[in-house]
């Protein structure tokens, strides 16, 4: 794989408040080009300052980042042309229509009017036929396409969806979902922080998980799932057991208090070893009347990091 440089590249970042309070300490992160990267962790973790330092809303306290070649603090207008921030909140003029919100963040930007661009993300968006709505006319999840209009009207090639889906119907999910996969296929850069480990399960190519204002860890989803992703073998016992046999010790099984379940827990290495495992039960006389594979989920996973440095 080319390693093209990194759309954002955070080195070294840290954000105290005046009240003394450490938001962020020693971030270091590298967001590929054209990626979907989550960004995960509890409430209060540091995901909502990293994403508004980044954004330049936040002034942060040391470190240095760039967003497309821009620094954030030096060339401040360059890099902040090239971002578009969902916020969480919904903070829109409730009395403007969709196309004169969503014209008019284009604008800001210093960006010519184009009535073909707005045109393009009202209807991507299905907020076509909505276009001369009031804003306070509109749904809330209306009222969150509209966000990610105004996000998109000036073209932007990094986007920041914060907490996306938080509060949103199920059908708005898929929806959204489906739209930052066209957004990537079109050459965007998405990161999502969330707190819904099935959105980033399903959406993200890289994880980073965030707590207590330091990342733990990014990894590749694939082989974060493998690594931490355990498996489980339960075998279902037609006689009971007293005690695991010694020829089977090695396989380090639990028994369950009933004596009528062997569990296997193995990673992605151990996966050969079952059917050696299976003809050393046979062969120590037990014998099962049905097996089941379970996997962990990310959920499992993410909760056993945030615990283990808790």
């Amino acid at each position: 794989m080319i390693h093209m440089p990194s759309i954002i590249s955070v080195a070294d970042l840290s954000k105290t408040y005046k009240s003394g309070l450490s938001a962020l300490s020693g971030i270091n992160l590298e967001i590929e080009r054209g990626e979907i990267f989550a960004l995960l962790g509890p409430n209060g973790a540091g995901k909502t300052t990293l994403i508004n330092i980044i954004c330049g809303i936040v002034t942060p306290s040391g470190g240095k980042v760039t967003a497309d070649g821009h620094d954030i603090i030096t060339d401040y207008r360059a890099a902040r042309t090239k971002i578009g921030l969902v916020p969480q909140e919904l903070t829109t003029s409730a009395f403007e229509t969709v196309w004169a919100t969503v014209s008019f963040s284009r604008g800001l930007f210093g960006k010519p009017a184009n009535p073909a661009i707005i045109e393009k993300i009202l209807k991507d968006l299905s907020l076509w036929d909505k276009r001369d709505s009031k804003i306070r006319q509109l749904s809330g999840g209306m009222k969150r396409r509209v966000l990610i209009a105004k996000a998109l009207a000036h073209e932007p090639t990094i986007l920041f969806l914060d907490e996306p889906t938080a509060g949103v119907d199920v059908e708005l999910r898929r929806d959204m979902w489906n739209m930052v996969r066209k957004l990537r296929e079109a050459g965007v850069t998405i990161i999502l922080t969330t707190h819904y480990i099935d959105e980033a399960e399903e959406m993200a190519d890289r994880i980073g998980v965030i707590n207590k204002g330091q990342i733990i860890l990014v990894e590749e989803k694939a082989s974060l799932m493998r690594k931490l992703g355990r498996k489980q073998l339960s075998l279902q016992l037609h006689d009971k057991l007293e005690s695991v046999p010694d020829a089977l010790a090695s396989y380090k099984l639990e028994l369950a208090p009933s004596g009528l379940e062997l569990t296997y827990t193995y990673d992605a290495q151990a996966e050969s070893r079952i059917p050696n495992l299976l003809t050393a039960i046979s062969g120590a006389g037990i014998v099962f009347k049905d097996l089941h594979t379970s996997q962990s989920s990310l959920e499992d996973i993410f909760v056993n990091l945030v615990s283990n440095r808790a």
